[in-house]
């Protein structure tokens, strides 16, 4: 793994505008605009190293549904913050016929500098984005800069796939909805949901689309509705589940719930037992089942132990999105070790790597159960926050 700067290209902005990135810039706190998609320079890997980490993301994913099982079987459901019976019943019961609920992707953030094993900094398991530039701008941009070498990226062709192979369970004779909410202000969540759509459109399937704030509710038949009135039977939705059974509609969510038993009325895509894995105390839970393992970090759930003396740790709430309430303490920094009130999980501190002053995380795509893709990001600080920037990656 090496960083490598490169002269980005004549009118790049534009380019990767029309491929989907309609958010290239960042604006910053002094009113500045500066490069989100940043192709300054990129990263290179050599062929076994991608190897090994896809073979990493895959052990990871199967350990993740490992602990699922495990937080359902032992009812630990309070450790990661969920204590209303009528979810605890719900991601359960999705749970146990996960097998009849289609489940898309997910993003894994790794701690890797081309030495040593990777190590899983969170599973982004419900509603992860950064899709879009990962799949498709920077495929076409190794396309233009480095024809003939390749990259790790089948994101497209996978995605397609996975819509096929689940078209079977989606229920018949009504649109699948494709769902963004419009307090969206970048186009972020806007286009990722766009470029899911069009996947699911090439796999042959009928869609929609709809925002959130657009789903009505109809009092006389007991289903959601869109704005013409037609039931809404399945919706893949880029809005969290812990927000979807806490907002104001959330007892119509939780009552109509199809969990692929067929005696609901509104199938969610992602189905609610993401809610297992999008949660930071999954952290903790995965490295009480599997202590030591290499690619994990120590974690707990009732303080930072050990770590607040040796390593040092980071505070992660347990719900969270682009390192917002994360805090880093380094080792021995507090004479005693500081738990917070908020639900949180604490982590081994393992800083980011430096590449000439930039501090980089991989976003590893699995899409259904296999290994499908990667992006990078930089930041210029420990957390990877709404300041990072995306750099593309090659195969040489």
């Amino acid at each position: 793994m090496k960083r490598h700067t490169i002269e980005s290209r004549p009118g790049w902005q534009q380019t990767v505008e029309e491929q989907g990135l309609i958010y290239p810039l960042t604006r910053y706190p002094d009113d500045s605009l500066r490069p989100y998609w940043d192709e300054s320079a990129y990263y290179s890997f050599t062929l076994p190293e991608v190897e090994a980490l896809e073979k990493v993301v895959e052990e990871l994913h199967r350990m993740c549904l490992t602990a699922a099982e495990h937080i359902v079987a032992t009812d630990r459901f309070a450790d990661l913050g969920i204590t209303d019976p009528r979810v605890t019943e719900s991601v359960a019961e999705a749970w146990r016929r996960r097998a009849e609920l289609p489940s898309v992707y997910g993003r894994f953030d790794l701690r890797h500098d081309g030495t040593g094993p990777a190590k899983l900094l969170e599973y982004n398991a419900d509603t992860p984005t950064s899709l879009v530039e990962a799949a498709s701008p920077q495929w076409f941009w190794m396309e233009e800069r480095f024809p003939g070498a390749d990259q790790w990226n089948s994101l497209h062709e996978r995605l397609v796939a996975a819509w096929k192979n689940q078209a079977a369970l989606l229920p018949p004779g009504s649109p699948l909805y494709f769902a963004h909410s419009s307090a969206d202000e970048l186009g972020e969540d806007l286009m990722t949901v766009a470029y899911l759509k069009e996947t699911a459109d090439q796999a042959g399937l009928d869609t929609d689309w709809i925002s959130m704030e657009e789903i009505g509710w109809d009092p006389l038949s007991g289903r959601f509705v869109d704005n013409q009135l037609r039931f809404i039977r399945s919706c893949f939705k880029l809005y969290p589940w812990e927000w979807l059974t806490t907002d104001r509609f959330a007892d119509h969510v939780l009552g109509t719930l199809d969990n692929g038993g067929g005696t609901g009325s509104t199938l969610w895509i992602e189905p609610a037992w993401k809610m297992l894995l999008s949660n930071k105390a999954l952290l903790a839970i995965l490295w009480e089942l599997f202590p030591g393992h290499p690619n994990l970090l120590p974690a707990y759930l009732d303080g930072p132990r050990e770590l607040a003396t040796t390593t040092g740790y980071v505070a992660k709430p347990l719900l969270g999105r682009e390192g917002a309430g994360v805090m880093v303490h380094e080792p021995g920094a507090d004479p005693v070790p500081v738990v917070r009130q908020e639900a949180c999980c604490y982590q081994e501190l393992a800083p980011l790597p430096d590449f000439d002053g930039n501090r980089v995380v991989l976003g590893a795509w699995v899409v259904e159960n296999e290994s499908a893709g990667l992006g990078i990001r930089e930041s210029s600080g420990l957390v990877t926050d709404e300041y990072a920037r995306f750099l593309p990656h090659v195969i040489r």
